[in-house]
């Protein structure tokens, strides 16, 4: 479940290995079974409801014809209501809102302990897991191909690709050279630990190897849920607007890399690349920045720099 919006209740997600062409079958599901369902009742009425709630009935009347003011005499535009029922439906919505942030904290607690366990596997192998973010649209995959066909011989690269529905970005990864493993991720908005788990598995990447984790296109949701990446690298198009770090300030905090894409269509647009750069750095102090274009080649050899950096970070023995 996304605790944001809540979009993958009961999602059916689907795990595929481009290699072999196996697919595994996950259904997502609220802690402690606290899914909302609806039940059809043989009065023939039907309500939707968690499992774990009280039905509190007391204040109201369940006859249609009385409801707690007189409807005689007087003016249907302008009456009074009875407010006596006000605290009891006040603190109604205080104990869900409870509910949901026990919920919540519950969702993302799971999530960050599966998280810490994928992060130690990565540590283990010195393998650099990269989470790449972004806007739909914004590149991620073409620079994800353009990259694989570049490195591939200096470093072995496998991929995890995340979007709701298809295998296409995973079949372009697989067609650049790499490794791909396509995780359907149904209404979800985002990947979380445990899909990328059972990619994994399917997956195995190599010892010191990269691996790049493309999420679904989003920049709200992922930057919630830790998949036990090493970093996240936010990808954001000139086509965008520049003031993306500001209106989605959570992702660009959480980010260590933005990128901005499709440099080549700047003197097209009207994006303004410095001040893109010092709001990124107005929400995140410690934000790097890399301006590149993957149709032109311009700027990427400052990408394959940092990665290179960063895998050789990865590799040296704790301290």
């Amino acid at each position: 479940m996304c605790v944001t919006c809540g979009c993958d209740d009961g999602a059916k997600i689907t795990v595929t290995n481009l290699q072999t062409g196996h697919e595994e079958h996950m259904e997502k599901a609220m802690p402690n079974h606290q899914h909302p369902h609806d039940h059809d009742h043989q009065q023939g009425d039907s309500h939707h409801h968690d499992h774990s709630h009280e039905h509190d009935h007391d204040g109201h009347s369940h006859d249609h014809h009385t409801h707690g003011h007189a409807h005689e005499d007087h003016d249907h535009h302008v009456h009074g209501h009875d407010h006596a029922s006000e605290p009891a439906a006040l603190s109604a919505v205080a104990g869900l809102h409870a509910v949901t942030i026990d919920l919540e904290r519950a969702i993302l607690d799971k999530n960050d302990r599966l998280a810490d366990r994928n992060r130690a596997w990565f540590e283990g192998r010195e393998i650099l897991a990269l989470n790449l973010v972004s806007s739909p649209g914004a590149g991620k995959t073409t620079l994800l191909e353009k990259t694989i066909r570049d490195l591939k011989d200096e470093i072995a690269i496998s991929v995890i690709e995340g979007d709701q529905q298809t295998l296409n970005d995973a079949e372009r990864i697989k067609a650049a050279g790499a490794p791909a493993i396509q995780v359907n991720t149904g209404t979800g908005c985002h990947l979380e630990a445990d899909m990328i788990r059972r990619g994994l598995d399917s997956l195995k990447p190599a010892f010191g190897s990269l691996l790049m984790i493309e999420n679904v296109g989003n920049l709200v949701c992922p930057a919630l849920f830790d998949l036990g990446e090493r970093a996240k690298v936010v990808v954001l198009s000139v086509t965008e607007g520049e003031d993306k770090p500001l209106k989605y300030p959570h992702m660009f905090k959480a980010a260590e890399l933005m990128i901005i894409s499709k440099i080549d269509l700047e003197p097209h647009v009207d994006f303004d690349l410095d001040r893109c750069e010092a709001m990124a750095r107005e929400v995140n102090p410690e934000i790097q920045s890399i301006r590149l274009s993957a149709r032109t080649g311009e700027g990427l050899e400052a990408w394959y720099a940092w990665l290179r950096a960063t895998q050789r970070r990865v590799s040296l023995p704790a301290a």
